[in-house]
């Protein structure tokens, strides 16, 4: 079957994923269309093609010990000079955004990886453009906010044409964070953890 190479994301919903796609490529960022608005969770990996069933089945249970959780984004922020990025800052809800993707990514997992750099969860606006443009991008979103209740992630592939495009839905198995304490553990083949409350 060859290789193929996912990712794993919460998706900005609409208006806000497409107004930021709009912008993002009215910044000149000519990879805006080939990349829905997200979240990541789990970066660009190149995996077998027949292992994506059991990559699936492994994001059905991390899923399903997941909890709806609420998610904004107000301002800017950018990885520059380590990497030629501009984003919109996750305010809410970034330690449950941290908690799912260390599970997606744990040592029992079919996907198991380290990654470049820390995690961050941030929605990329500007990424590899020149610097006129990215700033340009900074103070225009400065003051953008968007929050949403997050109530799954999804699996998504790219295609031979560098387009990003979506495979399946994983909708969270339990009710929403309480706000006080985080909900019990109730799984024992997804690796040990709660999701955290905001």
């Amino acid at each position: 079957m060859g290789t193929v190479t996912i990712g794993v994301s919460i998706a900005v919903p609409e208006p806000h994923g497409s107004a930021l796609q709009q912008l993002r490529a009215g910044f000149g960022d000519a990879a805006a269309h080939a990349i829905p608005t997200h979240i990541t969770l789990l970066p660009p990996t190149e995996i077998d093609g027949a292992l994506v069933p059991a990559v699936e089945a492994y994001l059905v249970e991390v899923a399903g010990i997941g909890r709806a959780f609420p998610l904004r984004l107000s301002g800017t922020g950018t990885f520059r000079p380590l990497s030629p990025v501009v984003y919109m800052r996750v305010v809410a809800g970034a330690e449950s955004c941290a908690w799912l993707q260390q599970q997606i990514r744990a040592a029992s997992g079919p996907v198991a990886r380290e990654l470049q750099f820390p995690y961050h969860p941030h929605v990329t606006v500007a990424h590899g453009i020149d610097d006129a443009a990215m700033d340009r991008a900074f103070d225009e979103l400065a003051d953008y906010e968007a929050d949403w209740l997050c109530t799954g992630f999804a699996l998504y592939e790219q295609g031979p044409d560098g387009v990003w495009r979506k495979l399946r839905e994983f909708p969270f198995g339990g009710s929403m964070v309480p706000s006080q304490s985080p909900p019990a553990e109730q799984h024992t083949h997804v690796e040990q953890g709660t999701l955290p409350a905001r």
